[in-house]
């Protein structure tokens, strides 16, 4: 994989992944509390688990999946 992003792109994608992975943590516990109630808690909360890890892999690597297939991103 070849680095497609600047240091802008690959800041905005660690903050997001980071964001991402700190709301599926507050999901899983309220979920675990009794707070939230259902399967789709625990299905939204392993989505934005794994899209956070997939920006945090993004921002670490310099890499954007987007730009890689030729969609030209606004950053």
């Amino acid at each position: 994989m070849q680095s497609n992003i600047d240091a802008k792109g690959r800041a905005v994608r660690l903050v997001w992944g980071g964001t991402l992975m700190v709301l599926s943590l507050l999901l899983g516990v309220l979920a675990v509390a009794g707070i939230l109630v259902g399967w789709w808690v625990w299905a939204l909360a392993g989505v934005l688990l794994i899209g956070g890890a997939f920006a945090i892999f993004e921002a670490r690597r310099g890499w954007c999946i987007l730009r890689a297939m030729g969609i030209r991103t606004p950053m």
